[in-house]
């Protein structure tokens, strides 16, 4: 296991939407252990393959470990189903956008299906912190950002934000 180097904003990578994983090989493997221990170092809650320039449908997420007991997920080739689309909204930061965090809403729960490494296809439901995680690691996969969801007045003040933080 390595720790990659984590892309920021404004990397034109982290715009870009990714390529299905497929198969989970030993490549796979491997780089979701990277991804884990990247994560971890950070230290993050969740990381998703395009933030360390790796173009794939693959994100990690834990949102236990720092409150107790880790408790990693990987998923490969995830989909979520929105269960519950009231909108609630929490404080999102994102390793990609260091030192900024921005209002965002978000539905309340979502089912998460995706591709374990064990190579099989598995569905959970997700509420409060987990849910939110998933959807923002989620649209990582898309090319989404954060200030992607904010409104124009919103999406300039964080990125004046994010400029005075990087200066």
């Amino acid at each position: 296991m390595s720790i990659r180097p984590i892309l920021t904003w404004p990397d034109a990578r982290l715009t870009q939407p990714c390529a299905e994983v497929g198969e989970v090989t030993a490549q796979v493997q491997i780089l979701a252990a990277d991804m884990l221990e990247t994560m971890y170092a950070a230290p993050g809650r969740g990381l998703a393959g395009p933030q360390i320039g790796e173009m794939l449908r693959i994100f990690v997420m834990d949102t236990a470990w720092k409150d107790g007991a880790p408790d990693p997920l990987v998923c490969i080739d995830p989909q979520i189903d929105v269960l519950d689309d009231t909108p609630v909204e929490n404080d999102e930061g994102c390793l990609s956008i260091p030192g900024v965090s921005a209002r965002v809403a978000r539905p309340a729960s979502v089912r998460l299906h995706y591709t374990g490494l064990d190579g099989a296809r598995h569905s959970r439901d997700l509420t409060g912190f987990d849910a939110v995680c998933a959807q923002h690691e989620y649209d990582h996969l898309d090319g989404v950002l954060t200030f992607d969801r904010l409104d124009a007045d919103a999406r300039a003040a964080l990125l004046a934000d994010y400029d005075a933080a990087a200066t």
